[in-house]
């Protein structure tokens, strides 16, 4: 009854009608994630961009090249980086037919094979290491200008956890976005897609011995992106094994983690490159199908429509950093639950329909890059705010008040505070940076609204 009070609402609000291209922003969230690529780059379609940090893990002995650029910066952070495979594995996993209709099957699985390349290259098990981060944040930080500009010489340090030095979560994170993978990728190439999951199994059995936070071991992701609990990715890898492998042992590991911590007793507000619980729930009612799973599921959408804040004009408000990101999640959490047959379909449709509406310009202007009406122009990028190679790109830019000098097509930026307030500046990095995961939920829940037939 409360999500069809929701879907009233958001009818009179007149956001339901609101038509926007969505095969386009799918198309152009993929070509955000190309310019994200890192190393050497191949079938490269942003003139802009080029090779960068070929000698990534050179400081180990270990080829770290590849991979993408985490946000506006050019370090490479594992944990999110995964996460964002994992969201995007699921859209085309679901959502198959849409990337097909859309002509952008074959550059979608191309970026998640770019992603699930470098995982493999990070993942030395033999040598009981998985490397979780390439770059140290302050150096990078410290930069401002063209990533293909960075000094060769300036070799950047790697991170791995160990086994003495744990990170249940990288790993199991890392174990989900290989096996998403092989199931999108699946008979497309299916040598390929067994490899990914040989690994994924690894990896989990890896991530299961050897308990501990990532970030306690590798101390400079703390600093952007801190963990506070391992146990969701834990139990989100079983079950996402669960469902590439169809074997009893991930559904038994899966169904005993969910009572051992104590899930579907709360719902989890976030559902983000940390938290998976709503994830699990959508996974396990559909692997294994006992109610608590569907209820579990059921929860946490209603509880984004009724329970969650929303600005004056209907944005769902989970934090202030990267407020639509967080929208975007919730609208692709609530299709998810909604395409299980789980609750309220159509109106949980309708909540993810208004969410992504929002991102797009149903307010009056788009927050996606490059795509509708007034979108961003100055998004906090280093590489799209520098002019045309080889024009010299520094600091100068940074502090420029003119518009970025390259178009970073597709990007969804931070969003604005719970007034709907929006500040299109450079160095306002809360409200309009880009990530990786940031888009990776948006482009998902697009899939799904195509799907859905809006």
């Amino acid at each position: 009854m409360k999500a069809l009070l929701i879907l009233v609402a958001i009818s009179a609000l007149g956001l339901v009608s609101a038509q926007y291209d969505y095969n386009l922003a799918l198309k152009k969230s993929i070509l955000f994630y190309e310019a994200q690529r890192s190393g050497k780059l191949i079938n490269n379609r942003i003139d802009w961009r080029g090779d960068t940090f070929l000698n990534d893990g050179s400081d180990v002995g270990v080829d770290l090249s590849g991979g993408y650029f985490d946000a506006g910066d050019h370090v490479k952070f594992g944990f999110p980086f995964a996460h964002s495979m994992i969201f995007l594995a699921w859209g085309m996993i679901d959502y198959r037919s849409t990337y097909q209709a859309a002509g952008e099957l074959d550059n979608g699985l191309a970026a998640l094979r770019w992603g699930a390349d470098w995982i493999l290259k990070a993942t030395k098990l033999d040598q009981g290491k998985v490397y979780g981060q390439a770059g140290n944040g302050g150096a990078d930080h410290a930069y401002w200008g063209r990533p293909e500009d960075w000094p060769a010489s300036q070799v950047r340090p790697s991170y791995a956890i160990t086994t003495s030095q744990p990170g249940t979560d990288l790993a199991a994170n890392y174990a989900s976005a290989l096996a998403a993978a092989s199931v999108a990728i699946g008979s497309s190439d299916a040598t390929y897609s067994a490899n990914l999951l040989n690994v994924a199994k690894q990896l989990y059995d890896f991530a299961k011995n050897y308990r501990g936070i990532y970030s306690n071991s590798i101390s400079d992701a703390g600093a952007y992106y801190r963990a506070y609990a391992y146990e969701d990715e834990l139990t989100f890898a079983a079950a996402m094994l669960a469902l590439a492998t169809n074997e009893q042992t991930y559904k038994t590991d899966a169904a005993n983690f969910w009572n051992q911590f104590g899930y579907g007793t709360f719902v989890q507000t976030f559902f983000d490159w940390d938290n998976k619980m709503a994830g699990i729930a959508v996974l396990l009612s559909r692997i294994l199908g006992d109610q608590k799973y569907k209820t579990s599921a059921q929860d946490h959408c209603e509880f984004w429509i009724n329970s969650e804040r929303r600005t004056p004009k209907g944005l769902v408000f989970i934090n202030e950093w990267g407020s639509l990101r967080h929208a975007s999640n919730a609208a692709f959490g609530c299709l998810l639950v909604a395409d299980s047959g789980i609750g309220n379909a159509a109106a949980y449709k309708a909540f993810a329909k208004q969410q992504i509406d929002y991102a797009l310009g149903s307010t009056g202007r788009s927050f996606v890059v490059g795509f509708g009406n007034n979108p961003p122009v100055k998004c906090h990028h280093r590489g799209a705010s520098c002019p045309d190679a080889p024009a010299p790109c520094g600091w100068n830019e940074y502090n420029s008040p003119n518009p970025n000098g390259q178009v970073l097509e597709g990007a969804l930026v931070g969003g604005p505070d719970i007034n709907d307030y929006y500040n299109d500046a450079r160095d306002d990095y809360r409200s309009n940076e880009v990530a990786l995961d940031y888009n990776a939920g948006f482009q998902s829940a697009l899939a799904g609204l195509i799907n859905a037939g809006y």
